[in-house]
């Protein structure tokens, strides 16, 4: 095994609606969804992840087979996060690191490099996803910082591409396992089209020229490419300060101008300046959107990344004046228990 990487094929992720639904068979073979049996070498694997969209695709792959510990808590800016000294133990003897890679937690990436042994195989998921003629750059990500956009798991498109990675890199530490990990993949793609067949029916509802995002942070690129939505702004600047008076002024007018019928902030991140923004041009100001943190508790069906994307698409389309039954009706329950650990 080489030292930090798994060679996985790189590409782009097909398109949910067709090619996803197209290959799931659910409840092909004779394995449960949580079967389980040790790897060949006797012991659990142990897999350490960041944040927690990655820890919840990774548990929905990986089922019980393998210890699963998150790094970075919930509702903590991941951009900022600095691990504790207690991570260095964890990530010297995890098996296998899942990052979500695009430079969106460097430090915790610096750690595990610095604590891993040989053995261990680290994978940044977001440059085995995308190229880097894909990288999206923006408000918060100008080019010019050299940082790309990282929020790929806001696309479910590219939330598959994830999971097919996990799925890959885990038969390949456990062989014995590979028919579970697949069973399991199939079952998340299956719901992950389903989501996106409730996004599309839901965005539907929504005149193209309303499908319009200001928002706290910029969380949505990706998924405003696949899904036609234009992204007008953010108020979270580069360096993760307060946007100038005059960024701010020229906000206010491009709502004006384009006719922005809500503006969006982050439950966690409350923004009197976005709430500024929506007392003078007189539109809506939302500030539940979730970036990151799972809706529920550990456990709770909800508590997943699909449950964290209905509950923002669903957010986005009733606001913006939208019929959002089909995301509010999907069941985001899922057939293998997420038994992760999330830290609080």
């Amino acid at each position: 095994m080489g030292k930090k990487m798994v060679a996985l094929m790189v590409g782009m992720a097909l398109t949910i609606t067709g090619t996803a639904a197209a290959c799931g068979t659910a409840e092909s073979e004779s394995v449960g969804p949580n079967s389980s049996s040790p790897p060949d070498d006797g012991g659990r694997l142990v897999v350490a992840t960041t944040v927690a969209p990655v820890t919840s695709i990774a548990a929905a792959v990986i089922g019980d087979r393998a210890d699963i510990e998150g790094i970075v808590p919930e509702g903590t800016n991941s951009h900022t996060f600095e691990p504790p000294p207690r991570t260095a133990e964890l990530l010297s003897k995890a098996d296998v690191v899942f990052l979500n890679g695009l430079q969106l937690e460097e430090p915790t990436r610096q750690m595990a490099e610095a604590n891993a042994d040989e053995e261990t195989t680290i994978v940044e998921l977001g440059e085995r996803t995308i190229d880097a003629d894909q990288y999206l750059y923006d408000f918060s990500f100008p080019e010019d910082g050299g940082k790309p956009n990282p929020h790929l798991w806001t696309d479910p498109s590219l939330v598959r591409r994830y999971a097919e990675i996990i799925r890959d890199t885990m038969s390949e530490r456990d062989p014995s396992g590979t028919a579970v990990y697949e069973a399991n993949f199939q079952r998340y793609s299956d719901a992950l089209a389903e989501l996106d067949q409730a996004m599309r029916e839901s965005f539907a509802s929504l005149p193209s020229e309303d499908r319009k995002l200001l928002t706290y942070h910029d969380a949505y690129a990706y998924f405003a490419q696949t899904y036609d939505w234009t992204v007008v702004g953010a108020i979270q600047v580069s360096d993760f300060g307060d946007p100038s008076p005059r960024e701010v002024a020229g906000l206010i007018d491009q709502v004006r101008t384009e006719g922005v019928k809500a503006v969006f902030g982050s439950e966690v991140f409350p923004s009197p300046v976005l709430e500024q923004i929506g007392q003078e041009t007189g539109v809506r100001y939302v500030d539940t959107l979730r970036d990151d943190d799972l809706p529920g508790e550990p456990g709770e069906p909800d508590h997943s990344l699909i449950g964290l994307l209905r509950y923002d698409y669903l957010t986005l389309t009733e606001a913006l004046g939208g019929d959002a039954a089909a995301l509010a009706e999907l069941d985001v329950s899922f057939s293998v228990q997420d038994q992760a650990t999330y830290p609080q």
